[in-house]
């Protein structure tokens, strides 16, 4: 197209010089076509609100002469009037203040015939009614305009039925009101004025908008007349086809507009592409004429067309204030979808790489972190991942230099049925394969095509020819390494996605070597739990020891974080007595376990002492403080920051439990009819803190108690409090007909957490009572001759027990015992026998002085006795009582069949 070189602009002139050649711009005559417009508006709407407003205060005098009308048609006296001789002297004065009440001109009340009874001009009544009366007789209501005496008149016409409660029926009477013409005209005349202002101000509202928007327009256009304005839109036409960016118009109807150059060259347009529907372009892509004909919004979405990818933009256009079309942008994304590709799977990589390091490693348990490893990195980088591992690396020792024999210890995938080997299946992968080549270098392979892999076929063909059949085509197997030293390996399977490539090698041995970390790490932790738990178990009872003072269960379970110092002991004492312990040292690991293994030893040499459990106590309080001592004068460590302990003491003859503790939970006491009790027992203070006394308190213990003995790690939990966990306790221990392993079970589903974070001891002790014709028991006078009287009384005593083969040594160590007790001890004394698992000769003594054996000198007269004593008892001792003491002896029981 030639343009006219007049309209070029001119180098150096501006759109504001341009505009000062035209005497009338575009801004102006739109400015006196608007205020035309508005003044015919204005016009109109004056007129129609003055029509309008005659025929409103038309109908609204019709409607209420009808009103008022009805309303004194139907009140209460007036058909009690119209009987009266005279209905004038009664209904004038009422119709009068009624009118003046109503706002009407006149109610008029008549007769059947029209005679008048009521008149606002009295010299009117007994005359005729001016109007028509006949359909008000018919019984309805009649409006109309007449000539009547107050000039022209708007009156309504209501029937007056003889029954007031019916409409309908004979009409007795008829009741007309009404207003004047001249009234009525009055109220449009008042009106009109109001109108008239209101359109004025309409009227210079209306133009003063014009003249604003006249004057926005002469802004916008810079005051540009009609050539002015074809130059600016030939600016606009070269910038818009120059562009590299795709410009599209549509109507509503799917009728392309605009197309610029770009859009035509990308869309593939014809030249004459405007003006034509968009179904109707046959160079445009299917997908793109449904998005440009749906008329959604869309924002930078991509489609492709053909061999290139579009971003696209559209818009609905608004010229009117609605959608009439769509405006839109496409530009070619083609070089920027490749770069947007490679960062967005540099993205997913580095996301992966995120998720391993936070989801590998979060237990310090080595199976469970090779499956969080296969787990990590399914399906988001391969279908299937397999996990082997050394079996010393399982058992959490040092794994070899090339691990031979591997576990599959992590399984993976998409789907479950993938034909690999399952897990727990022990492997010895071939030198040819990938997994035993890449052990040996310590770096991945990739194998893209299985279908071509000769050297990973020789390991199990079948099962080789399934994986393929399945659609398993690539592998990347990755060894997994820790300070060198190779762990396993894990494999990467693709079956649904690409096959890997170089930059899948490389994620994926960054991915195990960040995972093998993790992997090592629980298998320390494994060996040093083990290690840990080994030392802990060795140093707890393996087998408890034989005694019928008790029947016991117990059950211990080490913390999963890290094994504890809790501890329990079950020790018979001479005389049908036990003593139970139960322990807690403060902390974890090797350094609790090797505390509680002193404390343990500690507690069963005072118990061969035969001390008081308050005394025990007292002396296992002082060797904490001494070995805490120890350690801070030296520097070390390995002190006992914190240790409790419960000590108790049951004896089977008296039926009695002494029991003392040090900063321990109570014990728990089942009754035999089933009720449980929490003594209150002296708390005292945690072992080791030193200057606070230990107190014990005694307990009537019933034959069929249950004592039950624990730590604190079974009643409190993360998820409650301690009460609660007593409260538990007690629900649980609420069945005497249990028995002590029951109690154990029934006590651990209640309450054992399930992983655990303190350790827990439990030991539940049923009492059982020595009867009563397996103890003999006599005061001995104090005085020598009664020695030969009890070792009579003791040898008739054996023998009704069937004991005789023990005569001879119970007499010799009854003589020395009542010997030594009358001549160095003091009064009262006595003896007693216990039949129990061992013959227990007991002499007790008003004395605390203690007895010492010694080896007599050939030339002493004395001092055999203990050493007597010593050799025909198994073992012999004393302890001390309130009363003064008791020196004991057992004499094992002869066989069976000696017997």
């Amino acid at each position: 197209m030639v343009r006219d070189p007049s309209l070029q602009p001119v180098p150096g002139t501006s759109v504001r010089s341009l505009s000062k050649k035209r005497p009338r711009s575009v801004a102006r005559q739109v400015f006196v076509l608007q205020v035309a417009i508005v003044v015919l508006l204005a016009a109109g709407a004056v007129l129609a609100l003055v029509l309008q407003s005659r025929h409103d205060v038309d109908r609204e005098a019709r409607t209420r002469s009808v009103a008022v009308a009805q309303t004194f048609a139907h009140s209460l006296g007036l058909r009690q009037a119209l009987l009266t001789p005279d209905p004038s002297k009664i209904l004038q004065p009422l119709t009068e203040v009624t009118r003046k009440d109503a706002g009407v001109d006149f109610i008029v009340v008549m007769n059947d015939q029209g005679i008048r009874y009521t008149h606002p001009l009295p010299d009117r009544i007994g005359k005729q009614f001016v109007g028509t009366i006949a359909p008000s007789l018919a019984g309805q209501v009649y409006t109309e305009s007449v000539k009547g005496p107050l000039g022209q008149e708007i009156q309504a016409v209501v029937p007056v039925f003889a029954d007031p409660y019916k409409d309908g029926g004979p009409v007795v009477a008829l009741v007309s009101a009404g207003l004047t013409v001249k009234n009525v005209t009055g109220v449009v005349d008042r009106q009109l004025p109001v109108i008239l202002g209101t359109t004025a101000a309409a009227l210079a509202l209306a133009t003063a908008g014009a003249a604003l928007i006249s004057r926005r327009l002469r802004r916008q256009t810079r005051g540009l007349g009609p050539l002015e304005m074809t130059r600016m839109y030939e600016h606009h036409d070269a910038v818009l086809h120059s562009v590299r960016e795709g410009v599209l118009i549509t109507d509503g109807g799917g009728r392309l507009l605009l197309a610029n150059d770009e859009a035509k060259r990308l869309l593939r347009l014809p030249p004459d592409a405007e003006g034509q529907h968009i179904r109707e372009l046959s160079g445009l892509d299917r997908q793109m004429a449904d998005l440009l004909l749906s008329g959604r919004e869309t924002t930078d979405e991509v489609h492709e067309a053909g061999d290139r990818l579009l971003v696209v933009n559209q818009r609905a256009t608004r010229p009117r204030g609605r959608p009439e079309g769509t405006a839109v942008t496409i530009r070619d994304s083609t070089e920027m979808q490749v770069l947007s590709t490679r960062a967005e799977a540099a993205r997913k990589r580095l996301r992966l790489l995120y998720d391993a390091g936070v989801g590998v490693g979060t237990t310090l348990d080595v199976k469970k972190t090779a499956q969080e490893l296969a787990d990590v990195a399914v399906p988001r980088f391969a279908d299937f991942v397999t996990v082997d591992l050394a079996e010393p690396v399982l058992l959490g020792d040092e794994p070899t230099a090339v691990a031979a024999d591997l576990r599959r210890t992590g399984v993976s995938g998409i789907r479950d049925d993938v034909p690999l080997y399952p897990k727990g299946r022990l492997i010895d992968f071939l030198p040819s394969t990938p997994q035993a080549r890449g052990l040996n270098s310590g770096r991945a392979e990739m194998v893209t095509d299985l279908t071509d892999a000769p050297g990973w076929h020789a390991q199990d063909p079948p099962r080789a020819r399934a994986i393929i059949d399945y659609g398993v085509h690539s592998l990347i197997t990755a060894p997994l390494k820790a300070r060198g030293v190779a762990l396993g390996v894990v494999n990467f399977w693709r079956s649904e996605k690409e096959p890997f490539d170089e930059e899948d090698l490389s994620l994926a041995e960054e991915l195990v070597a960040r995972a093998g970390v993790s992997i090592d790490n629980a298998r320390r932790y494994t060996r040093e739990h083990a290690l840990a738990e080994t030392l802990q178990r060795s140093l707890l009872p393996r087998d408890l020891p034989e005694q019928s003072a008790v029947e016991v269960a117990h059950y211990y379970l080490p913390a999963q974080s890290g094994v504890g110092g809790d501890w329990f002991d079950v020790i018979p004492l001479p005389g049908s007595r036990v003593a139970l312990v139960v322990g807690d040292v403060v902390g974890h690991g090797l350094h609790a376990a090797a505390a509680m293994g002193r404390l343990r030893t500690a507690v069963l040499n005072f118990s061969s002492l035969d001390l008081p459990p308050d005394e025990l106590l007292a002396r296992l309080d002082d060797l904490v403080q001494y070995i805490d001592q120890s350690v801070e004068g030296g520097g070390g460590e390995g002190g006992l920051i914190g240790a409790t302990c419960l000590y108790a003491v049951y004896d089977a003859v008296t039926q009695r439990c002494t029991v003392a503790r040090a900063g321990h939970m109570p014990p728990a006491v089942v009754r035999p009819d089933g009720t449980v009790e929490i003594p209150e027992l002296p708390a005292g203070a945690p072992l080791g803190l030193g200057g606070f006394p230990f107190e014990s308190a005694e307990l009537d213990l019933s034959e069929g108690t249950q004592l039950v003995l624990y730590t604190d790690g079974l009643i409190e939990e993360r998820t409650r409090d301690i009460d609660e966990g007593l409260a538990l306790l007690r629900s649980a221990l609420a069945h005497a007909d249990r028995s002590p392993e029951e109690t154990c079970r029934a006590v651990l589903a209640e309450l054992l957490p399930v992983r655990p974070r303190d350790d827990v001891a439990l030991l539940v002790a049923r009492t059982s009572a020595l009867s009563a014709d397996r103890i003999a028991e006599w005061e001995v006078p104090f005085e020598p001759s009664a020695v030969g009287a009890m070792r009579a009384l003791a040898v008739e005593k054996l023998e009704e027990w069937g004991l005789s083969e023990l005569a001879f040594g119970t007499e010799l160590v009854l003589s020395e015992l009542i010997t030594n007790a009358i001549r160095h001890g003091a009064e009262p004394v006595r003896v007693r026998l216990l039949y129990d698992r061992v013959l227990t000769c007991e002499v007790f003594d008003g004395s605390s002085s203690s007895p010492r054996l010694h080896y007599a000198k050939t030339t002493d007269e004395g001092g055999r006795g203990l050493f007597l004593v010593a050799q025909i008892s198994r073992r012999w001792g004393a302890r001390y009582t309130p009363e003064g003491k008791v020196i004991w002896s057992e004499q094992p029981l002869p066989e069976p069949e000696e017997t």
